[in-house]
């Protein structure tokens, strides 16, 4: 079902991959930025992600030895520090998730490349070092996104969606692999309920939210491929939601052949089957277009 498959470490027949997006309050004050400081209801919704939420994620990553990717805009790395040292001290990967959480599309490259490189200033003072990975606010990359990933020396993306798998994204500036989100294991369909930013969706029990990402992953672990939950703290972190999760990754780590590691390990893992000249990744040449497709 995958016409390329990876060769994954120790005869895994699935790479796996839980990404975190510690968005906080980053979303109400972009969305209402006049009055939002008067807003306590999203306020407190979205604190609850790294106070709360990643403390017990943490834990549970400790108990069964997981290692995992977070991407926080730097926002929230800056008004949640000790969010930031507890996932660094456990040894999780931090990844550029924007300033604040400002969609790469709706602002111009200027400006976007002024709130990219301020975040990045954020990432080397508070983790030590350049993030590899970024993950867009929204999905929104855009080009000129991608040219400031492969200028600032990034080794991945997570925001677009043209393969099962891990491959290589070609552009006029360079190359960047893209380990691919997909809506169908995003925890915000089933469980946002935001009013404020305007989304209402019908809020689903724990079980019925994460199935979808549970099928996902049984359809990638069928086909030996790449399966990634893209999940919200303040979301999927809360009590019975997180309980589910806690019940699958036991069943999944005590009965399947998985590796679950970070996405800057899977994609040096990838970068070196194609160095070893063991693996041909495919290739997706970008831009796409130059102009707009319709006059």
């Amino acid at each position: 079902m995958i016409a390329n498959p990876i060769p994954w470490p120790n005869g895994a027949r699935c790479a796996c991959a839980i990404t975190l997006d510690v968005d906080a309050d980053s979303l109400i004050h972009v969305a209402r930025p006049q009055d939002s400081y008067n807003r306590l209801y999203p306020i407190t919704m979205g604190r609850y992600g790294p106070t709360v939420a990643v403390p017990r994620i943490l834990e549970t990553y400790r108990r069964l030895g997981l290692k995992q990717s977070f991407f926080m805009p730097a926002w929230t790395m800056e008004n949640y520090p000790a969010a930031v040292e507890a996932i660094l001290k456990d040894g999780h990967e931090i990844g550029h998730h924007g300033y604040i959480h400002e969609d790469p599309a709706e602002i111009g490259p200027d400006l976007q490349r002024e709130r990219f490189e301020r975040a990045l200033r954020t990432h080397v003072a508070m983790t030590g070092r350049k993030p590899r990975g970024y993950r867009a606010p929204l999905y929104n990359a855009t080009q000129a996104t991608l040219e400031l990933l492969i200028e600032h020396g990034f080794s991945y993306d997570s925001s677009l969606m043209a393969d099962d798998i891990p491959y290589l994204m070609q552009t006029q500036k360079g190359k960047l692999y893209e380990m691919p989100p997909h809506w169908g294991a995003d925890d915000w369909p089933p469980f946002a309920h935001y009013a404020e930013i305007g989304y209402m969706m019908p809020v689903q029990s724990p079980s019925a939210g994460l199935a979808a990402s549970f099928e996902e992953f049984e359809a990638q672990y069928e086909a030996g491929g790449f399966w990634m939950g893209i999940w919200h703290p303040f979301l999927t972190g809360r009590l019975a939601r997180w309980r589910v999760v806690e019940r699958w990754l036991e069943d999944v780590l005590a009965n399947r052949k998985v590796w679950f590691a970070t996405l800057e390990q899977i994609a040096a893992h990838v970068d070196a089957l194609v160095n070893a000249g063991t693996y041909q990744v495919r290739v997706e040449r970008l831009p796409y277009f130059t102009q707009p497709v319709v006059p």
